[in-house]
C-alpha cells in the first residue's frame, strides 16, 4: 500500500496566509494525489488547522501538527508516525506546488515496482533538479523522522542515501509558490 502524505501545516508567511487557504490548492493537492496511484492520502495541517479542514471533505484523514511552527521537519515526523502498519511507501507531495499534477505523482509511483516499494527512495526531478513529490519506503522511515527537524524536512537524509531520481521536468516546472 502506497499513501499520499500531504503537508499543509505552513503559516505561509511569505504568501501572507496559510498555503492550505490558497485558492483550491489543498482539495487539488489530495486529488492530485489520489488520481497519481496512491491507496489513500493523510493530510498534515498546523496553523489554521479548523479553518482549512472545514475546506476538505468530512472523510478525509488529517492529522494535526501541533509544533508545526518548527518548520517542514514537524510535518513530516507527525505525517509519517501517523501512517498504519499497512502502509509500505509514503508519497509525501507540499500544498505549495500547484502545477504538479497527478502525473508527476503517477511517474515517481511507478518507480516502487522497481525499486521494491518498502526500500524505495525515489523523487521527482525537473530539469535534474530534486523536488517534490518523494517516495519514501518503509525502511526509511525512522531515518527521515529522525533527521527531519526545522525546515530541512528529509533532505538530509535524502542527500546520504541512494535516491532514484525521476525526471519530470516534461510534465510540470516543480517550483513551490511563495508569493501570489
Amino acid at each position: 500500500m502506497i499513501s499520499g502524505l500531504l503537508l499543509a501545516a505552513g503559516a505561509g508567511r511569505r504568501m501572507g496566509t496559510p498555503k492550505a487557504l490558497v485558492d483550491d490548492w489543498l482539495v487539488r493537492s489530495v486529488g492530485v494525489l489520489r488520481e497519481g496511484g496512491c491507496d489513500d492520502v493523510t493530510v498534515v495541517l498546523g496553523a489554521s488547522a479548523d479553518e482549512a479542514r472545514a475546506l476538505l471533505p468530512a472523510d478525509q484523514r488529517v492529522v494535526v501538527a501541533e509544533d508545526w511552527d518548527e518548520g517542514m521537519g514537524a510535518s513530516l515526523r507527525v505525517g509519517l508516525e501517523a501512517l498504519g502498519p499497512d502502509v509500505e511507501a509514503a508519497v509525501v507531495h507540499l500544498v505549495d506546488l500547484p502545477d504538479v499534477g497527478a502525473d508527476v505523482v503517477a511517474r515517481v509511483v511507478s518507480t516502487s515496482s522497481t525499486t521494491g516499494t518498502g526500500s524505495g527512495l525515489a523523487r521527482a526531478a525537473y530539469a535534474g533538479v530534486p523536488g517534490h513529490p518523494v517516495l519514501i519506503g518503509r525502511d526509511h522511515w525512522a531515518g527521515v523522522i529522525e533527521a527531519a527537524v526545522g525546515d530541512q524536512g528529509a533532505r538530509g537524509y535524502l542527500k546520504t542515501h541512494d535516491v532514484r531520481l525521476v525526471e519530470c521536468g516534461d510534465l510540470a516546472g516543480g517550483d513551490d509558490v511563495d508569493r501570489r
